[in-house]
């Protein structure tokens, strides 16, 4: 089904009408070119300049890639508000393999694209674009960070996402158990690339007990070499059964906690990095009715975000690292707010958000 102007109606219903809309702005960016199919979506600046990363990905259609920006967008509002951040939400997606497409061409006609919209959008690094990425992107947009130290920028954001969820997690075991230390803790990790590596270390410095899995066989190799007491194991699905597990740590492409894992789920607590990790509205619910305890995603995961948004104004890594940590203080906070008002986590932390964003609108 299609409006009168083709585009697909679902799409149009949910940017217009659905609860999951009420985005100010979406850019559908072309150039023919270099083949950039690109999607700008802004979905909130009533705390400053959207930011937010562009994802380059090899969607199945158009009508998908729109979808993914607008839910990405709007979990950004919600990420950036709870991180204390003085920035709205948005989001970009690129649409094709980056292994195939991917240029400088390309990188600097999307560049012009985000200039175009005036400092309305920051942009910087997510799935399928890297630090390089944003270098070439910056000679023609000033709105551009994730960049290198060799260009000004901060380099690599993952080192301090994975120090956020790190806090997450501790927060979740001071919640759940009365101790943050996740000293002997088991905890499966679905997904090492750029964040997940880096969260096995944290977890291994602590002497946690590690379990991992990743569809690129090469990366969980790589780190069962270098550290063997971590434990592979196939795929997510035997480890989200593993027995004994008491954290779960989805860290790949979002959608983990849907109807079919949640039932199996062995872990008491779910903390992990991937973005809009429920499937659907009411999975929250189903988590807390088996008694699992969910640190909202767009809460432990924003230590990125926050390095990135540093750098905008000079970066510190130590005074980014110092606001990185009060991701436990914030994700104890959503726990106590769950608690007092009878909802899931993943609710408590929206209505806080949706407060800041509120008082923020009637301040202008």
């Amino acid at each position: 089904m299609t409006d009168v102007n083709g585009a697909p109606a679902d799409v149009l219903h949910t940017l217009f009408h659905s609860d999951q809309g009420g985005h100010e702005q979406v850019v559908l960016c072309q150039d023919r070119a270099s083949g950039l199919k690109a999607v700008i979506a802004i979905h909130s600046t009533a705390l400053g300049p959207a930011l937010g990363g562009t994802r380059f990905y090899p969607y199945a259609n158009e009508a998908e890639a729109v979808a993914d920006a607008l839910n990405l967008a709007r979990g950004m509002s919600y990420k950036n508000a709870m991180a204390g951040l003085d920035h709205g939400g948005g989001k970009a997606v690129i649409i094709g393999d980056p292994e195939q497409i991917k240029s400088e061409e390309l990188l600097l006609a999307y560049g012009r694209f985000v200039a175009s919209l005036g400092g309305r959008y920051v942009t910087a690094c997510d799935v399928g674009t890297y630090v390089a990425d944003m270098d070439v992107v910056a000679r023609e947009c000033r709105w551009t960070t994730g960049r290198s130290p060799e260009n000004g920028g901060a380099g690599d954001s993952s080192v301090l996402t994975s120090f956020g969820v790190y806090q997450g997690m501790r927060a979740a075991a001071q919640h759940s158990w009365g101790d943050p230390t996740l000293r002997d803790r088991t905890v499966g990790i679905a997904g090492v690339g750029k964040v997940g590596h880096h969260l096995v270390e944290h977890l291994l410095a602590e002497g946690a007990h590690v379990v991992v899995t990743d569809v690129r066989k090469d990366v969980v190799r790589g780190i069962t070499e270098r550290h063997p007491s971590v434990v592979a194991v196939a795929d997510t699905d035997a480890l989200i059964r593993v027995e004994n597990l008491d954290i779960y740590a989805p860290c790949a492409l979002g959608g983990a906690l849907n109807d079919d894992t949640v039932p199996v789920l062995t872990a008491k607590v779910v903390c992990g990095a991937a973005n809009n990790q429920l499937a659907h509205p009411g999975v929250e619910k189903d988590l807390a009715d088996r008694g699992i305890l969910y640190a909202p995603d767009y809460v432990v995961n924003a230590g990125g975000v926050i390095q990135v948004a540093d750098e905008l104004h000079g970066f510190d890594f130590d005074r980014c690292k110092a606001k990185a940590s009060k991701i436990y203080d914030t994700t104890l906070a959503i726990f106590a707010r769950a608690k007092e008002d009878g909802i899931p986590p993943a609710a408590a932390a929206d209505r806080i958000a949706e407060q800041r964003m509120a008082e923020a609108r009637t301040r202008r």
